[in-house]
Formats: C-alpha cells, sequence, structure tokens
C-alpha cells in the first residue's frame, strides 16, 4: 500500500495532460513473493480500481504481475521494461532506499517521486530527477510527468543526470568503497613526529 499504486492510478486517469502516455503498473506476482502478506489485496483493489476506469484510459493502461520463479528471467524483464519506459514514477507514501529509483536512473531514465525517506538522498531535484514534495499532491505528480513526456531534451538532460548520479556513489559497492576508505583513514595511526 505504501508504493501508493492506486494513487498513481488515479492521477494518471484523472490529472495527466498526456492523452496518448500509456502507465505500467509493475510489481511481482503476489504469489512468489512471501514477505508481503498485503500483496494479493493490494493488487486486487487495484484490479478493481482498473475495471471501473473509462474505455479509453484503461486501453493505456497496463497491470503487469511479473513471474517470481525464476529470478534472472524476472530481473531481464524489470530491465527491459525501465529501459522501454520514458519516465519511472515511484510515488510512495513511505520508502527507504528505493531500488526501483536508482536502477531506473542506472538505465538513464527520468524519474519523477515523492521528496521522502532515501528517495530524496538519490535524487538531486531538477537535475537527477524531478522531487514532488507532498506524496498525495496528484496534480504534482502529474505535472512533473508531463513536463518530461513534452520536453524530450529535459527528459534527456535529466536522464543522463541521473545516470551520473548514481555512477558518482549510489552504488552499493561504491558506498562500501568509500566507507572502507573512512574507516581506514580513521585508524591509520598518526606519524610520531621527530623530537
Amino acid at each position: 500500500k505504501l508504493k501508493d499504486h492506486g494513487g498513481l492510478l488515479e492521477l494518471f486517469a484523472r490529472d495527466l495532460k498526456d492523452q496518448t502516455a500509456h502507465l505500467a503498473l509493475v510489481g511481482p506476482d503476489s504469489s512468489g513473493v512471501d514477505d508481503d502478506p498485503e500483496g494479493a489485496a493490494v493488487y486486487s483493489d487495484i484490479l478493481e480500481q482498473y475495471r471501473v476506469l473509462p474505455e479509453a484510459v484503461r486501453q493505456r493502461v497496463h497491470l503487469v504481475s511479473l513471474p517470481m520463479a525464476d529470478l534472472d528471467e524476472n530481473a531481464f524483464m524489470v530491465n527491459a521494461l525501465q529501459r522501454r519506459a520514458d519516465v519511472i514514477v515511484q510515488k510512495s507514501l513511505a520508502e527507504g532506499f528505493g531500488l526501483t529509483v536508482s536502477e531506473g536512473m542506472w538505465k538513464g531514465r527520468p524519474v519523477v517521486a515523492s521528496r521522502l525517506g532515501g528517495i530524496q538522498d538519490q535524487i538531486v531535484n531538477d537535475e537527477s530527477g524531478i522531487l514532488v514534495d507532498d506524496a498525495t499532491d496528484f496534480p504534482a505528480f502529474a505535472a512533473a510527468i508531463d513536463s518530461l513526456l513534452a520536453d524530450r531534451d529535459l527528459a534527456e538532460r535529466i536522464g543522463n543526470g541521473a545516470r551520473e548520479q548514481v555512477k558518482s556513489g549510489l552504488l552499493s559497492v561504491q558506498r562500501l568503497i568509500l566507507h572502507y576508505r573512512l574507516i581506514e583513514a580513521l585508524i591509520q595511526p598518526e606519524p610520531v613526529p621527530d623530537p
């Protein structure tokens, strides 16, 4: 529920100006995820919300449940979807470090996301993504998405900035190296000056 797929679906149907855009709501098949007891109920709610949308909107909404039996196959599908996306949206109501955000940024995709939790540590607003201050402000999310869909140069600039942001230190291996260097510097004995 904290990913707020329902809110994203609502703003897509109601607030997005670009009536040619498609929305892919992507997540794991809830039967393949042991640590998400709410997953099936959330998907059921989304399905009900989808069913009452006007036909013209339903034709542009794609509910995608990815199989989890083969994790490599799942990763290939996620990769393909992210690389094909014009914009990636993480409209979370609460979030730690959003892996979806960094994955999309690594692929040079512009990301629109809630300014909260670990997401705001990943994105530099208007440079490597667009942060929306209030996760419940549907018109603000729609405006950010519309701006990227309407201005390909802006989307490319932010996508390139996103990739550079990840390359510059968001990857966990890079963070680990930085922590190691810090620890190493702290434990190095200081040279004793000659008397």
